[in-house]
């Protein structure tokens, strides 16, 4: 297991996160504490989850971990988030500073921790001006709930005015942004990779296996069943294979995996997360686990990540590269945002 900085922090992080969003609904308490237990021994030190995951129960589980394991506790760095619905009342829900205040010191409690090392904000919150939202985690940093905050599912503009408004305030500046982004969905490079290159925002990619497509268990034109994410959602798992079935790129993408795979005697799964660490401001790739054995195997992608040749990248890539008219993201508005050094016509 390779290690990295946070984002543009000092705090340093294994490559690869646990996810913990399984943790309470598909993984129970004992299953979950077996996942942190290989995390930990493969050389992970990286935990993420959000109040909102099994309502809280998520972070009960992790906090009754780290109470029986005093010595890793000292070592792992947690992060956790808040924003969504946590309660019926128009309060329970948001970035304002009191639903945050609550959200927070609930999230602390579960954990069984005076201080996060990351808070995040789960989504961007429209009604909430920012100002309230930056002033509340410089606020946390200050009163040591946290030492970290990041945010996760922004946008380009989002994240690049969230940073700005941040240092005009002369407030303590985030660190990270969580995005989905996979070998299946990459339209986050068009605004927001350069948006978080350009303020040193480290990315801690979610579902980078895009919900199980990449990890190669699906078959073309075979409908899932059975123990798969899609296959245990009859109704709305069949909509979206059927979508990503019909995608071409889909399987022109899986079909270069797969390649890479067998070259290396490597897993679809352990590919398409070393692609991803590959990747530009990327930080740490979260692993979603059901089991112990799905965690292993994903964590084969750390050693993996540096035995890719520069041509296997570069197939992956080609091969994954999402479709964008000329403009303006094509060659033309590329053109215009570019220019040579030496200048001329």
């Amino acid at each position: 297991m390779d290690y990295r900085t946070l984002g543009n922090s000092g705090a340093v992080v294994s490559e690869l996160t646990l996810g913990t969003m399984t943790f309470g609904a598909e993984a129970d308490e004992s299953t979950s504490h077996e996942i942190l237990d290989a995390f930990v021994e493969g050389g992970g030190t990286f935990i993420d989850t959000a109040d909102v995951y099994s309502a809280g129960v998520s972070e009960s589980i992790i906090g009754r971990w780290l109470a029986a394991h005093p010595t890793e506790r000292d070592q792992v760095v947690i992060a956790t988030k808040g924003r969504f619905p946590m309660g019926d009342g128009p309060n329970d829900v948001g970035l304002s500073r009191r639903h945050l205040a609550r959200a927070l010191d609930a999230s602390l409690t579960r954990l069984g921790v005076e201080n996060v090392d990351l808070y995040q904000m789960h989504a961007w919150d429209a009604l909430t001006p920012l100002d309230e939202t930056l002033r509340f985690l410089d606020d946390a940093v200050t009163a040591g709930k946290i030492s970290h905050y990041g945010f996760s599912n922004y946008l380009g503009w989002q994240l690049a005015k969230a940073v700005g408004r941040a240092e005009a305030l002369g407030f303590t500046p985030p660190v990270t942004l969580q995005p989905q982004y996979s070998l299946l969905v990459r339209d986050i490079e068009h605004e927001i990779v350069p948006a978080a290159l350009d303020a040193k925002i480290g990315l801690l990619p979610w579902s980078p296996l895009a919900g199980g497509w990449l990890s190669g268990k699906y078959v073309r034109d075979e409908a899932p069943t059975g123990a798969t994410r899609l296959g245990e959602n009859p109704t709305r798992g069949m909509e979206a294979w059927e979508a990503r079935n019909a995608n071409p790129t889909t399987w022109a993408v899986l079909d270069v995996v797969q390649q890479v795979a067998s070259a290396h005697d490597a897993s679809a799964s352990q590919v398409a997360l070393a692609w991803l660490l590959r990747r530009p401001a990327v930080t740490s790739v979260i692993l979603g686990a059901r089991t112990v054995s799905q965690l292993q195997d994903n964590l084969g992608a750390s050693s993996l990540a540096a035995r890719l040749t520069d041509d296997e990248v570069a197939r992956l890539t080609d091969a994954s590269a999402p479709r964008i008219d000329d403009y303006p993201y094509g060659v033309a508005g590329v053109a215009q945002r570019d220019r040579k050094i030496g200048g001329g016509r």
